[in-house]
């Protein structure tokens, strides 16, 4: 039994030797290219098995301009939804023989910029992105064109001809806030990330187009909250809207900030679970009880919500399933390249625990 004596790991050579081929015969073998017939090929496999050979990923790429890969963008790796919903891409895509490449942007239009170009270079076979906030879309309209599958996960962004899978977070937004208005709170923020111009969205009269701000999920969940509050005959405060950030730290800021005020809101609604816990730590720093004080509603159902105390009432996301199905439809464009551009929206689900009561 031969093996290259330097690494101690077997070579095409070695597989070719043992199968009594050619090297040229053994590579198309190995590699899936090309023609070889059933009977050699069984030769090669077995002779391969036996020596415990591994394939090269990177030179099999060069032959065949497939690397079986692709890239992953996130906005935040330390928000649940994202961890969440990259065990369903990475799943979905080992399940049909495909690596996953992983960047993280923090939210910083350049770090996304510097990933994409990055997995491009690792020649990754398509990207699933959640975009950060901001007007430029030129990369990606480029990147497209170009010919390059590209899913938006979680966000979208209009006039992007990019497949796209997320919440319905209008209607989510609306159902976490209507429950509030049953228990009697009329007195009711949101804390929420957004663009530099989202805060002063949120304090027109009547919250007037605040879905057309950005493309983040702020847009919809913010339009969802107002659609509630109007059908109840509630006019939105504008003091107990906050775009404070994306942070958890900022979220407990912006919380202290509402919670000092002259009249403060009975009820809060955290447009996700990193601020939800941000408006809790800034509960505790200020003394007040929860729900006996304030109400508090989160996005996404995170490990932790269940066993704080108050248990947090949440709107929870099919964050697997986003997941998932962002793969399948990146894999799917990979093999149709031609198909029009989807977009999905799936139910989210109101659970109701210990975090909120009436006023």
């Amino acid at each position: 039994m031969s093996q290259n004596g330097a690494t101690g790991m077997a070579t095409v050579l070695d597989v070719a030797k043992l199968a009594g081929v050619s090297t040229a015969t053994a590579a198309r073998a190995l590699g899936g290219y090309g023609s070889v017939s059933p009977a050699t090929l069984q030769r090669v496999q077995a002779a391969a098995a036996e020596l415990g050979y591994r394939p090269n990923a990177l030179a099999r790429s060069m032959i065949t301009g497939l690397t079986h890969t692709v890239g992953i963008v996130l906005a935040d790796i330390e928000n649940p939804f994202f961890y969440g919903a990259l065990r369903g891409i990475t799943d979905t895509a080992r399940s049909e023989g495909f690596d996953v490449l992983l960047a993280n942007t923090d939210e910083d239009p350049a770090h996304e910029h510097n990933a994409i170009a990055a997995l491009v270079e690792r020649r990754v076979e398509g990207l699933i992105l959640c975009p950060t906030d901001g007007e430029s879309r030129a990369h990606l309209s480029s990147l497209i064109e170009s010919g390059m599958p590209i899913v938006l996960l979680d966000r979208s962004m209009r006039g992007l001809k990019a497949d796209s899978v997320g919440l319905d977070n209008r209607h989510a937004a609306a159902d976490a806030t209507r429950h509030l208005i049953e228990l009697g709170h009329r007195r009711i923020g949101i804390i929420t990330g957004g663009p530099p111009e989202a805060e002063a969205s949120l304090r027109r009269p009547m919250m007037k187009s605040v879905e057309q701000i950005g493309n983040t999920t702020f847009p919809a969940r913010a339009a969802g909250f107002r659609d509630a509050m109007l059908a109840a005959g509630i006019e939105p405060r504008r003091e107990y809207l906050s775009a404070a950030g994306f942070h958890r730290h900022e979220a407990e800021a912006a919380t202290s900030e509402l919670m000092q005020l002259a009249e403060p809101p009975t009820a809060i609604i955290a447009f996700d679970s990193i601020l939800a816990l941000g408006a809790l730590l800034a509960f505790r720093q200020l003394g007040l009880r929860c729900p006996e004080d304030v109400s508090l509603v989160g996005f996404d159902d995170a490990e932790w919500a269940e066993v704080v105390s108050p248990p947090l009432s949440v709107v929870r996301q099919p964050v697997y399933d986003i997941g998932a199905k962002a793969c399948r439809l990146l894999l799917d464009r990979i093999k149709n390249p031609e198909r029009k551009p989807s977009s999905y929206r799936m139910k989210g689900t109101f659970i109701e625990r210990e975090s909120t009561a009436p006023v």
